[in-house]
């Protein structure tokens, strides 16, 4: 769990050299930071631990490297091609409390870590996109503290998830995207009265018939203590800062010492308390619980997600949004994410008509779903099953790898309205036994996990098999995501005539920069966009990829990037970008008439439409602007239009016009000439 919210008593605590924290926000107002300067070696002989590099007291210290955490070595030009262990090292000043626990967390470290404090081993992790922590009260000390953490990034053999396929094929030995290695997401420690919540889970359903909501909890909490004990718990529900009033009842049990506790509660909302999220309306509560001394916060929303005949319906009506991979990658900073990053990623795939992800095969920074949360969108998250063959898809190490990687990402993200699916792989072989066996298992097992989500996964073997639904493990989905780039509209009619009742997400589609031209690659989307509007059972289509990136794939450019974003590495705009843009804008702009005034002041006549087709979804609340005019638009269901008069001064020939969502993120912008 990300401890973002959490609020803590304030305890006057001394730490060192936290460094450059301002850019990597911790939202945690009692945090304690571990950023910014840490003395770094590379360990390509695995000397380390025989070494004993986690002791206070190491030979040739001197010759430590200072690094600046968030760190991705692999983004360093000294260490770019190493795949290895390295190690990291920081003291920082304690002053010691009694009656609490201090627990250090890794939001991130890819992708084996190893964590020593003050000499002593504090504990592991394998996985390098989801967050870990250790309980380390019992090994601080007065004054100096030394944490020392080993980290290696060979994901390029076999076992790790994700990791190298087993499959003897030439020149197949790395995964997608580049194995970016180090401690890539804040460091911390947080202190804990001694019964503490480790985690809250936040259910929030709507009855669109009545319009209340039921709000239902999950409290996780531990017992530090050294005696049995029943915590008195509060609920508190704000809506833009003012108190909601919802009667929430659980039930307290007596918890062992040193034991963890669960306790569920339920509360009803009322009609006139309810404001749905959606993705235009993306409306934010948040709870505040308090359990003894301790006490967390979250957001939520409340909304409705299903799936009917073949249809995706958010609150009760049909949904049909374009969509984006997004691969964590930018130069200079390798898997490194900064605030500032993320947020101009977001606005540029909001702004490009993305509004249905699936993040890539792992779990970016939780602030990207911050801003999905309160800016609207929706979001399939996935684990790091990324071409598993079907031996690792049988081997039980590699299956308990992954239940253990989705539980820290589902722990990590089910409070977000924005998460509305969980993927369990991408590209597998889903039609053998094994991939059968995987998809069927491991969904069974994210539902115990979360039951409140729909779940799918990635394939790219339905293009022309199977001949019958029960040959291919899409059977046990609740909609198809496929992975397709050729022969469109015979591969989509295939998948609905195997699953007629499932609505199908184009999960990736596209084309690279360099296959021709960048005139090539933005008429593609044009051109494919004419086959999906033909198709009603197509949800969403989610361009790979959003932004070039790096890789050690083969078929990589000499450069190590592969070019198949709408935006480059740096994020500058290809032709793309802008047909994106229009394509999957769900109002369109036409011209209807003009007419001139004197003394300049003219009439220019425009028709709305609200695409009835592909993108579809009603727009309320967006706005027209331009020359310094701002007209708030008429609420259109999919399929209406509505003329729109526009006063125009001077004697331009064109006018420039924006039309903006009531988040503020542009939907279509548009030159219409003035004659």
């Amino acid at each position: 769990m990300n401890f973002k919210f959490k609020t803590f008593l304030l305890i006057i605590v001394c730490w060192a050299s936290q460094g450059a924290f301002g850019q990597y926000k911790i939202r945690e107002p009692a945090a304690i930071p571990l950023h910014g300067e840490w003395l770094f070696a590379l360990d390509p002989a695995e000397m380390g631990v025989t070494g004993k590099w986690f002791m206070e007291k190491v030979a040739q210290s001197n010759r430590l490297d200072k690094v600046t955490v968030p760190h991705c070595f692999s983004s360093d030009p000294r260490f770019e091609h190493y795949t290895g262990t390295a190690w990291y090292r920081k003291t920082f000043s304690w002053k010691p409390v009694t009656g609490k626990r201090v627990i250090l967390h890794f939001d991130a470290a890819y992708y084996k870590t190893h964590v020593w404090l003050n000499n002593e081993k504090v504990g592991e992790h394998e996985g390098g996109y989801t967050p870990f922590s250790f309980d380390v009260t019992d090994l601080l000390k007065d004054g100096d503290n030394l944490l020392a953490v080993s980290v290696n990034n060979d994901t390029w053999k076999p076992g790790t998830v994700p990791g190298a396929k087993d499959n003897g094929n030439i020149n197949d030995p790395f995964m997608g995207w580049l194995n970016y290695g180090g401690l890539i997401r804040p460091v911390y420690l947080t202190i804990e009265p001694e019964v503490y919540v480790e985690n809250l889970k936040i259910d929030a359903l709507p009855d669109l018939v009545k319009g209340t909501a039921v709000l239902k909890t999950k409290i996780r909490f531990r017992n530090a203590s050294k005696s049995a004990i029943s915590p008195k718990i509060s609920y508190n529900v704000t809506f833009n800062g003012k108190t909601v009033p919802v009667n929430i009842k659980g039930k307290s049990e007596s918890i062992p010492a040193g034991q963890m506790g669960l306790v569920e509660s339920e509360g009803t909302l009322t009609a006139a308390q309810v404001k749905l999220w959606d993705l235009d309306e993306p409306n934010l509560y948040q709870l505040k619980v308090a359990v003894g001394e301790d006490s967390v916060s979250s957001h939520f929303g409340i909304r409705k997600v299903e799936v009917k005949n073949a249809q995706l319906h958010l609150n009760g009506k049909s949904i049909r949004v374009g969509g984006g991979n997004r691969v964590v990658d930018y130069p200079g900073l390798g898997s490194v994410e900064p605030d500032w990053l993320i947020e101009k990623d977001f606005k540029l795939m909001k702004e490009a008509g993305m509004e249905f992800q699936r993040l890539t095969h792992y779990t970016p920074s939780e602030y990207f779903y911050d801003l999905a949360d309160k800016y609207g969108m929706l979001i399939i998250t996935e684990a790091g099953n990324w071409q598993l063959t079907p031996n690792q898809m049988d081997n039980d190490s590699i299956r308990k790898k992954f239940r253990s990687q989705f539980t820290e990402m589902a722990e990590r993200d089910w409070n977000h309205p924005s998460v509305i699916a969980y993927s369990v792989g991408n590209e597998y072989q889903s039609t053998t036994p094994a991939g059968q066996s995987w998809t069927k298992d491991m969904i069974a097992f994210a539902r115990q996990t979360d039951p409140t989500r729909l779940y799918t996964f990635a394939t790219m073997l339905l293009n022309t098999l199977p001949k019958k639904p029960e040959d291919e493990a899409s059977q046990y989905v609740d909609f198809i995501s496929t992975n397709t780039y050729g022969n469109h509209a015979k591969v989509l009619d295939h998948i609905h005539t195997l699953y007629p009742e499932k609505p199908i997400l184009v999960s990736e589609w596209g084309v690279r920069a360099d296959a021709k031209d960048e005139a090539f690659q933005a008429k593609h989307i044009a051109d494919l966009m004419v086959e999906f509007r033909k198709r009603p059972y197509i949800v969403g289509a989610s361009w790979w990829t959003y932004n070039d990136y790096q890789s050690r794939h083969h078929g990589t450019n000499v450069n190590g990037y592969r070019p198949w974003g709408i935006v480059g590495p740096d994020r500058s705009f290809r032709a793309a970008y802008g047909v994106h843009q229009n394509e999957y804008s769900p109002v369109t702009i036409e011209k209807v008439s003009f007419k001139t005034g004197g003394q300049g002041q003219h009439l220019l006549t425009v028709r709305l439409t609200v695409r009835g087709d592909f993108p579809s979804r009603a727009i309320k609340g967006y706005k027209l602007k331009t020359n310094g005019t701002t007209l708030t638009l008429p609420d259109l269901n999919p399929g209406e239009s509505k003329e729109i008069d526009i006063p125009v001064a001077g004697f331009d020939k064109q006018l420039h016009i924006t039309i903006s969502k009531p988040t503020g993120f542009t939907a279509i912008e548009t030159d219409i000439e003035l004659k």
